[in-house]
């Protein structure tokens, strides 16, 4: 049994901003999970812990290996699923991922301990906004799965350990489409989230020295990466 989640604590997990029939063909048409990730995603889908969707999945299969990320860091370990998704993916990888549930860092010690067979994955527990300054770059990949509201907060200090060709990705910033509903129209416990969703997008959006991207997998997602510099 797990506590922190219920089958209405996240409803955004099941309002796909993609018509349903795509959802639904990507993630059943393509190659599935086998192994330590397919028990993993099974549990998640049990308890109804978000973790991230089997599109997205196969992207970061995908962006790893051609990013040869050798260093990465995650805020918002969860269960430990994408964390030992990106080191099946990038075997050479360090991974260093935060994360302050209690619940969910009992889980991630459990499923860590008994599939991070090359000791590849450091958890942290705590807040990222306390230990993300602690932590020492430079990383290839900062992936944010964690509080939407805290993003744009967790910006600068990403950038700061961002190496120069790496990129971060941040989770779940469609908001099933919220994103798109004026502010007060929209539930008012929601509503933090969804104001520092849009001062992330104000922020990364008209900055000269940044790369993004938007891609429709899952929830959204979020690319960011430092713009080449012009000599």
């Amino acid at each position: 049994m797990v506590n922190t989640y219920t089958k209405t604590s996240n409803p955004m997990m099941h309002r796909p901003v993609v018509k349903e029939e795509i959802v639904d063909f990507m993630r059943t048409r393509q190659k599935q999970l086998t192994g330590d990730l397919a028990e993993l995603e099974a549990f998640a889908k049990e308890h109804n812990i978000p973790i991230i969707p089997h599109e997205t999945v196969l992207y970061f299969q995908m962006l790893l290996p051609l990013m040869q990320a050798d260093r990465i860091l995650e805020i918002g370990t969860a269960i430990g699923f994408s964390s030992l998704m990106m080191a099946d993916a990038r075997p050479e990888a360090e991974i260093v991922t935060i994360d302050r549930n209690p619940e969910m860092i009992a889980l991630a010690k459990e499923f860590l301990g008994k599939y991070d067979k090359r000791h590849q994955i450091q958890l942290l527990e705590g807040d990222a906004a306390d230990l993300l300054d602690k932590v020492e770059g430079p990383f290839d990949l900062v992936f944010m799965d964690s509080a939407k509201s805290k993003y744009v907060e967790f910006l600068p200090r990403a950038l700061e350990i961002l190496s120069d060709n790496g990129v971060i990705l941040m989770d779940d910033v469609f908001q099933a489409g919220e994103i798109l509903i004026p502010i007060m129209e929209i539930k008012r416990g929601q509503r933090a989230l969804e104001r520092g969703l849009r001062r992330l997008f104000d922020e990364v959006f008209e900055r000269a020295d940044l790369q993004t991207s938007l891609l429709p997998l899952g929830d959204g997602l979020l690319m960011i990466k430092k713009a080449d510099k012009v000599e």
